[in-house]
């Protein structure tokens, strides 16, 4: 089995390449998806609570996505507290899923912080998406129906597309001008033919 991880900026499009292999049939675990359900794991939520306080929950203890994102994605510290406490329970959930994945010839592992998490030492291959910030930025704004500066502050919290590229092994451009789907085919081919 040929493990892949896959990553790129905050609207650089990697889901989109994610959703052309899961199309051609390839398991794709989602991990920024996952982690979203992990934080209402009992476990969990209450390392959350333990690290950021119960304002971060509302009055019936549920979590409170927006809180908690305001609070992180200011400052780094707090940010680095949140990764710290997610981190290992994705990972955890990533290998039960990657172990029922036995018998598949390829598998891709989507995550926006997939270099910065130290997660890429867990594949054979990477795979980057990079598109021009300006795009990036317009995309999630219409995407999330957030600010420009909120964007941007997610933003300071990846590494730049040049930092994630000259790690990767492959490096596919979505940038309006080059088509996004015959470069994710040649991949898709040149990877089952490892």
């Amino acid at each position: 089995m040929i493990r892949v991880g896959l990553t790129g900026g905050i609207g650089s499009g990697k889901s989109v390449v994610a959703m052309v292999f899961s199309h051609l049939g390839v398991p794709v675990y989602h991990a920024d998806a996952e982690a979203k359900k992990l934080y209402y794991y009992p476990e969990v939520l209450a390392e959350v609570i333990n690290a950021f306080g119960n304002e971060v929950v509302d009055h019936e203890g549920i979590l409170d996505r927006k809180k908690l994102a305001g609070i992180v994605f200011t400052d780094p510290v707090k940010l680095a507290k949140l990764n710290a406490i997610i981190h290992p329970h994705v990972e955890d959930d990533f290998r039960t899923w990657f172990q029922s994945k036995e018998g598949n010839r390829l598998i891709i592992h989507e995550a926006a912080i997939l270099f910065e998490s130290g997660f890429n030492r867990f594949f054979d291959k990477t795979i980057v998406v990079t598109a021009p910030e300006e795009l990036c930025i317009k995309r999630v704004m219409q995407r999330d129906g957030i600010s420009r500066g909120e964007v941007e502050r997610r933003m300071k919290n990846q590494w730049d597309a040049g930092k994630k590229a000259a790690l990767a092994d492959y490096v596919l451009t979505n940038d309006e001008h080059n088509m996004l789907l015959p470069q994710v085919l040649e991949l898709y081919d040149r990877l089952i033919s490892l």
